[in-house]
């Protein structure tokens, strides 16, 4: 039985999916979940690439922002070009471009030749995110979205986890090419398991000449614009920087040509006005402070075990990791939790853990190591499985079924440009709460104070003594300040989660049993 909606040929799915339907699911789960590992994939290797390819500290790091800039763009723009070339076509296409730029990044010899593979990467890998939404959400009954939900959250979730310490090790033991080779053999699996799962569909050739061109062109300068400054912003002194004040000015001309897009196109190419749906706009909001916590706690730790404990990558990729092993364990009773668990009781659960851990972390020591965020990792984990799978399940049945494939967009950006927002206000806070804590430390410790009177009694009139005594001490105080800094960052992921608990008063139950459309 078929019915029209919008334009689209919709068919009505059986209450149990075949085998074609699961394999499109895992094919979208795969994809999904390459896009989320090359995010951070990279991280862990940063120093051996930079060597090989004769890139300086600052110009690295555009190894990690060219590939998140071009996801954050990609990400909203996806379901226009679903419409356009259809579902099977368009993930065949950025599935192939994507293991060709990883190809690229693999054989780079150079800066540029490596930036332009990360950006082809990070357009093709940002397809593939709220693809596997709209997959899950079209090709299996209410009955059975639940468990592809729960493996897409697993995506979310463990990418950004898995990626320092998969790149890590495949460094240590083989060479950083290898976190590129990688997805050549995945990448094939995926073409294969496409081919097979999702069935063809016809180009709407029509969607070129009626297509919000100024909007596309407005998203993208908006969106890419944005990342630059959030990502740059705090090594640019901010608005100091006439780049990031260039950045700033096209990141307004661009929202400005997108907001007239959304006015006078026909077609716009993606719905914003869904955001000032209220139970959509909370899931928005809960999204961007969620994406924040997971990109941001994941960035932290990993820096506190290295400045603090010493640890190496791999060493710091172990600890991150423990926060996934919960969803493993969540998993398989996620289909009867969604059965008879209130949403809101679901998520506000969640994100209390999640505060609880980011609490936990506020009061480490400078003796601290990996085993102290076991409990906090743990806890954490439990948080983050219960608040972004439920609030996944929230975005795609918060909307209308004609506005999912923009519901799935939206909700994939605001999760990465939360990610983006955290890492900017960590770059410049913790840089800001170390020199204040350095300054409050040295104004309690004196030339007359006990603490330095006990300190150099030992060095008596010795000179050299005194120098190094005075030089330990001051170490010891940059160190602690460190310390309190990184307290004051978890702190402040503490607060942020629990502010948007109150957000989930204003969800509704997920509707039971009810027909799911496929395109």
């Amino acid at each position: 039985m078929s019915v029209g909606s919008s334009g689209l040929e919709l068919h009505l799915v059986e209450e149990k999916a075949d085998a074609a339907a699961w394999i499109a699911v895992a094919a979208g789960i795969i994809g999904a979940f390459m896009a989320a590992l090359d995010i951070s994939i990279t991280n862990s290797a940063l120093p051996q690439i930079q060597g090989e390819i004769g890139a300086s500290g600052t110009e690295g790091t555009w190894i990690a922002t060219s590939y998140l800039v071009a996801e954050i763009v990609m990400i909203p723009l996806s379901g226009w070009f679903v419409n356009l070339l259809g579902l099977r076509r368009f993930l065949l296409t950025v599935t192939v471009l994507f293991m060709v730029f990883s190809m690229i990044c693999g054989f780079s010899t150079s800066l540029g030749m490596m930036i332009f593979g990360r950006i082809g990467q990070g357009f093709t890998g940002g397809a593939m995110i709220p693809t596997a939404m709209t997959i899950v959400s079209t090709r299996l009954p209410p009955a059975q979205q639940p468990i592809g939900m729960a493996f897409f959250g697993l995506t979310a979730v463990m990418g950004p986890i898995a990626g320092p310490l998969v790149g890590g090790w495949l460094t240590e033991n083989a060479s950083w090419h290898y976190a590129f080779f990688l997805n050549l053999p995945v990448g094939c699996g995926l073409v294969i398991f496409l081919l097979l799962g999702l069935p063809a569909s016809k180009m709407r050739r029509d969607f070129l000449f009626e297509a919000d061109w100024i909007g596309i062109a407005g998203m993208s300068i908006f969106l890419g614009c944005l990342t630059i400054v959030l990502e740059d912003g705090q090594r640019d002194h901010w608005f100091e920087s006439s780049f990031i004040l260039l950045m700033t000015a096209l990141a307004l001309f661009g929202l400005a040509m997108l907001v007239y897009g959304q006015i006078y196109a026909k077609r716009p190419v993606i719905r914003l006005r869904i955001l000032f749906h209220r139970t959509f706009g909370s899931v928005f909001i809960m999204a961007l402070v969620t994406g924040a916590a997971l990109y941001g706690i994941t960035y932290l730790i990993p820096q506190f075990l290295a400045q603090i404990s010493g640890y190496n990558a791999l060493q710091s990729g172990s600890v991150v990791l423990l926060s996934g092993i919960p969803m493993l364990f969540v998993m398989p009773f996620f289909p009867l939790l969604v059965r008879h668990l209130d949403l809101r009781i679901a998520i506000a659960f969640g994100l209390c853990c999640y505060a609880a851990s980011c609490y936990i972390d506020s009061s480490l020591t400078a003796g601290a190591a990996g085993g102290d965020f076991y409990t906090s990792q743990f806890l954490r984990g439990v948080g983050q499985t219960f608040a972004l799978i439920f609030l996944n399940q929230a975005a795609t049945r918060s909307v209308p079924r004609e506005f999912a494939q923009d519901a799935a967009g939206l909700y994939s950006a605001a999760r990465n440009l939360g990610g983006s927002i955290g890492l900017a206000l960590i770059a410049t806070l913790l840089d800001r709460q170390t020199s204040l804590h350095t300054q409050r430390l040295f104004e309690t410790v004196t030339s007359n104070s006990i603490e330095m009177q006990d300190r150099l009694r030992p060095a008596g009139t010795d000179i050299l003594a005194i120098q190094s005594t005075i030089g330990s001490l001051y170490q010891t105080m940059i160190r602690q300040a460190t310390v309190m800094a990184f307290n004051d960052m978890f702190y402040f992921f503490s607060v942020a989660l629990v502010l948007i608990i109150p957000l989930v008063l204003i969800l509704k139950p997920i509707p039971k049993n009810l027909p799911v459309a496929v395109h």
